[in-house]
């Protein structure tokens, strides 16, 4: 049986990419809280929270599957 590498380069790139994007989607996830328990906040209804940060995760495990599929031409 013949030792085949299954990822290549470009899938081990390709996923640090998509390991970024998943990151930078839950950093911007981060924050919107209040110091004083009493006081309620609105920042964690914001735009960047409630729409662009989970996006950002879906797109980046997306990225993820596309570099494990990814079949290298031959």
């Amino acid at each position: 049986m013949k030792n085949e590498i299954l990822f290549t380069k470009t899938n081990y790139k390709i996923l640090l990419i998509g390991i970024a994007v998943i990151a930078l989607g839950f950093i911007l996830m981060i924050g919107g809280g209040n110091d004083d328990p009493n006081e309620f906040s609105e920042a964690i209804f914001s735009f960047r929270r409630i729409h662009l940060a989970p996006a950002l995760v879906l797109l980046g495990m997306g990225i993820s599957f596309y570099s494990i599929f990814k079949k290298e031409d031959k």
